[in-house]
């Protein structure tokens, strides 16, 4: 096993030799440095563990050196040595970033405590280091996947939230439309990523139980409270809380949770002292908490304190070819777990991805090409395997349909009428759009209503128009 490389900078030949002496005596290897340049040369080719590094060098300062190593490595352990401790020295390297500052003479025994404390919490940091990479990689923003109008729209979104300091973020959508991946990802891709990600669905615990959950309660707060336990908000404290279907929460602890959000800070169950709050909540519902405020389900203070930042999850059934790209990445993900070689769908399965409703959205289809992969013996998904569901509606919308006597009441006009030469559906329809965003004046709600979708259909809608109309 080679041996921790440990760079040692001095001009002083003597003190590099008695520390190098030192540190082969402790099972280290040392390389030595007299100046500024070769110390960064050094530190360039041999990747040291640690770095003993003298302040006051021939050709600059050691301090100097320390910005270059901490630039080129930020995890770099570096002990900053002197012959006189000056304050001004000691708090410019603090902020530089090294771990440690011991004076000449130095103490061999105290140095040798110093380095493997450092070499420890390099190791570590390390290690923090690459699960970062490994949780980022899995639950990053590369794990969302859709080129669709709408869902890059939202991902933009979604990034600039991770970015900035928001401590509360709503996200709203239909089931299975991927909310706790987009949460993931915007704690993995935040400052927060290396500090918890706490999750809890409001719907799965019982209400006499989940105030408890959340806030944490002194010992004796109630019957069974034998100990203090800490609650989520407590165990996610500078990282995030998950609230998934905050919709479910009763409306005297949506009031308490409300408060939290407002003072930063929260009590245990039967605690006496308030204790501050460093986490960043990000709820989701599948319901429109607006509509569920203004029918007295949801408190409105709480909606508008969540919704600052609220982002919208399109329904899998508004973005297009996403449902092929969102096929393929499973395919591969199964691939790997069931150690298959499916290359892909066949046309016909193409054709039914499309023409689907999808009514649970990207987990029902990640559900199905888990079941078709597990059966399919043929190296692409074929109709074979498909659920009922699919096929039924495969038959509905690709059957011809069938002519029946009717009624004169039947046989009334249709409220829009084929023209002999046929039309472009696609153009009728954003020709209707146009029209109810004329007589809304603009109004999205209005337009919406007028149409009979949703305000989020609506907009994925005018962004089509937009596309149409810029090519003309």
């Amino acid at each position: 096993m080679p041996k921790e490389k440990i760079l040692v900078v001095d001009d002083d030949a003597a003190v590099r030799y008695t520390l190098a002496e030192a540190l082969r005596g402790w099972g280290y290897e040392p390389i030595e440095a007299a100046t500024v340049t070769g110390a960064l040369e050094a530190f360039d080719a041999e990747q040291p563990y640690a770095v003993l590094q003298d302040i006051h060098l021939p050709d600059g300062s050691g301090l100097d050196a320390l910005l270059e190593y901490k630039k080129r490595q930020p995890q770099a352990i570096v002990i900053m040595i002197t012959g006189s401790i000056q304050l001004d020295d000691t708090i410019a390297a603090l902020r530089g970033g090294a771990h440690d500052f011991i004076s000449k003479p130095i103490r061999l025994s105290e140095l040798h405590v110093t380095i493997r404390n450092g070499i420890e919490t390099g190791r570590l940091r390390r290690e923090v280091g690459q699960l970062r990479r490994q949780q980022e990689q899995r639950f990053g923003f590369d794990q969302i996947i859709g080129q669709s109008p709408a869902m890059t729209e939202m991902t933009s979104l979604a990034r600039k939230v991770a970015a900035s300091e928001a401590s509360s973020v709503l996200l709203q959508g239909e089931s299975g439309t991927g909310k706790d991946v987009v949460a993931k990802a915007i704690h993995y891709g935040s400052a927060r990523a290396d500090h918890p990600f706490i999750a809890i669905n409001c719907a799965a615990i019982p209400g006499t139980l989940i105030e408890s959950e959340l806030f944490g309660h002194e010992k004796g707060a109630f019957t069974d409270a034998r100990a203090r336990k800490e609650g989520l908000l407590e165990q996610a404290q500078g990282g995030t809380l998950f609230l998934d279907e905050i919709g479910e929460l009763e409306l005297g602890l949506q009031a308490k949770l409300l408060r939290v959000l407002e003072e930063g800070m929260f009590r245990r169950v039967g605690g006496l002292k308030d204790l501050p709050l460093h986490v960043r909540v990000i709820a989701a519902s599948n319901r429109n908490l607006r509509i569920e405020s203004e029918a007295d389900r949801f408190r409105l203070d709480l909606y508008y304190r969540l919704s600052v930042i609220q982002i919208d999850l399109p329904p899998l059934r508004e973005r297009g070819d996403d449902v092929l790209l969102l096929a393929g990445f499973y395919i591969k993900r199964f691939n790997e777990q069931l150690r298959k070689r499916i290359r892909g769908l066949s046309p016909a399965v193409e054709d039914i991805f499309r023409q689907y409703h999808w009514p649970g959205n990207v987990r029902e289809l990640r559900n199905v090409i888990e079941r078709v992969m597990i059966l399919e013996d043929s190296n692409l998904v074929t109709t074979a395997w498909l659920p009922r569901d699919l096929m039924k509606r495969e038959q509905a919308v690709f059957a011809p349909p069938v002519v029946q006597a009717s009624s004169p009441a039947e046989n009334a006009s249709p409220l829009f009428r084929l023209p002999d030469a046929g039309a472009d559906l696609e153009q009728v329809e954003l020709s209707l759009v146009r029209q109810a965003m004329e007589r809304s004046s603009g109004n999205q709600t209005r337009a919406a209503e007028l149409l009979g979708i949703s305000r989020d259909q609506l907009r994925y809608r005018l962004k089509k128009l937009e596309e149409f109309q810029s090519e003309q």
